[in-house]
């Protein structure tokens, strides 16, 4: 069956523009022009995907994805934005947004990272799904519930949980998905390619910012005073989790 979107856009023409788009490529699409029509349809009827405009009129987009994540709604939520500063992209991750997209925007950019937010809440699907393919990076995964362990950091992947020393922290999906990533690899450079497929399933390329966005936020979270920083850039390569 099609995946469900619901597109909450106060901008008529972007509104009718994008869910034309979305139609047309295949996606069941329910359009409304603001935040309070935006949550009484989630309630109703919930989408497998949301694309919130983050400037709306009454209640925007942020608060839209709080109101949602207080309830504990994970579905997957795409904002929508014209602010480019990285303060303002923050605040989209900080409220429970697992992806943003920059105004003016490629359609077919849209439709990729959608893609790749419906192939990670598919990601446990029934035997029937393909195997993924090879990757060049072999982590050895636990037993179920075992957590792992790696530069002063505890993780716990069954239960979606991570403390550093006796500070449990709080992460969205994909800060959580991320860190993983860098604890199990933990002393190995991951470029950024092999993170962008690991995480999103898709390359953005070299002028996308979205992966330095998440890692900055994560270092924000991950950071306390006299201890010594664990996500560190190899400049032109990519990121390495470790203990200096």
């Amino acid at each position: 069956m099609a995946p469900t979107v619901l597109l909450a856009e106060d901008d008529r023409a972007i509104r009718h523009a994008l869910e034309r788009a979305l139609t047309l490529e295949g996606y069941r699409v329910t359009a409304v022009a603001d935040g309070v029509e935006a949550l009484a349809q989630a309630h109703r009827t919930p989408p497998d995907v949301l694309v919130l405009d983050v400037m709306m009129p009454g209640i925007d987009g942020l608060q839209v994805c709080r109101v949602l994540r207080a309830e504990g709604d994970r579905t997957p939520i795409l904002m929508l934005t014209a602010l480019v500063e990285t303060a303002d992209r923050i605040a989209g991750l900080d409220a429970g947004a697992d992806d943003y997209v920059v105004k003016p925007f490629d359609v077919e950019e849209v439709f990729a990272r959608l893609r790749a937010l419906l192939r990670r809440t598919a990601a446990p699907a029934g035997a029937d799904a393909p195997a993924p393919p090879a990757q060049p990076l072999p982590p050895v995964r636990p037993p179920e519930g075992q957590t792992v362990e790696a530069a002063g950091l505890r993780l716990d992947p069954q239960a979606r949980r991570v403390w550093r020393g006796e500070r449990e922290l709080e992460l969205t999906r994909t800060e959580f998905e991320l860190l993983e990533l860098l604890v199990r690899n933990a002393g190995i450079v991951l470029d950024h390619s092999t993170i962008y497929d690991r995480i999103w399933g898709y390359d953005f390329g070299p002028g996308s910012k979205n992966l330095a966005v998440y890692v900055g936020y994560l270092r924000r979270k991950l950071d306390q005073p006299g201890a010594p920083q664990l996500i560190h850039t190899v400049r032109g390569v990519g990121y390495v989790l470790r203990e200096d």
